[in-house]
């Protein structure tokens, strides 16, 4: 992967971009480091408040108790400060998936699409966010976007649900997700609030991303040969350079840990 010299820019913040020359973005079980957890929470709350929104379904502390759930967290290089992170939750037969919590009371059918995909390992990725201090630079949007997809082979699973804002809903397009049509108004619902729209997507084909655009197919699979690299990224909005350190490896993780083969995932949309 190529290397670009930096270029020192301002963010929307008008803080000089020199001030964030490093993160580190890090993938871990959610059981294995606690603090980290709630800093995550911590951080996704007020993200959530200064849009008004209270009701996530997410948006409680029980999901760091949950073993199928793994989090993607991006940081200062020494830790201390969050600047953003997302979460991939496997399904676990046991647990409902985001997705399902958040939309099957008002469509039952995202119940079975998900128990048929779970039969091949299937997870969600949800509670994306970033503060704002790297808004508009992608590093706490599409950053942990990609690197959930690319720990998927550590996790077990092949393909990933997500319930998108409208923003994000071009970062998982980028990856090869579609639009799961077969649910809500052709795949949209009217959430967390009436006036807010989320759209279910659906990644299938993990391992090889057939669908996905070249750049980020060719940085999901050197993430996933090289889980602990240094690389220089390019902002994807901004032309602004940052050193990124990827710690990826999830020692904790089994791939056939969450093969749900009671069910069969047939091709229904």
């Amino acid at each position: 992967m190529s290397r670009e010299s930096a270029n020192p820019r301002f963010n929307s913040l008008n803080i000089p971009f020199s001030m964030i020359t490093d993160i580190r973005i890090r993938a871990f079980r959610a059981l294995d480091d606690p603090e980290t957890c709630l800093k995550f929470i911590q951080g996704h709350r007020r993200v959530l408040s200064i849009y008004g929104i209270e009701n996530i379904t997410t948006n409680t502390n029980d999901w760091m108790f949950n073993p199928a759930i793994f989090v993607v967290v991006v940081e200062s290089v020494d830790g201390e400060k969050l600047y953003g992170g997302s979460r991939l939750q496997a399904a676990d037969g046991i647990h409902e998936l985001p997705i399902e919590e958040a939309t099957g009371k008002l469509d039952s059918r995202i119940y079975d699409i998900v128990k048929r995909y779970a039969a091949s390992g299937t997870a969600e990725l949800s509670g994306l966010w970033n503060s704002k201090e790297v808004a508009g630079l992608g590093v706490g949007s599409l950053f942990p976007t990609r690197v959930a997809i690319s720990i998927a082979n550590q996790v077990g699973v092949t393909n990933i649900f997500s319930l998108c804002s409208p923003t994000t809903v071009r970062f998982n397009e980028w990856m090869g997700s579609s639009v799961l049509t077969s649910v809500g108004e052709n795949g949209t619902f009217y959430y967390p609030k009436l006036d807010l729209i989320a759209t279910a997507v659906l990644l299938k084909d993990v391992d090889t991303l057939p669908k996905a655009h070249a750049r980020e197919r060719d940085k999901v699979m050197f993430l996933r040969e090289n889980p602990k690299c240094v690389v220089q990224e390019k902002s994807p909005f901004k032309n602004v350079y940052i050193n990124v350190h990827y710690d990826l490896e999830i020692l904790s993780a089994n791939p056939h840990e969450f093969l749900l083969n009671s069910v069969t995932s047939d091709h229904i949309y």
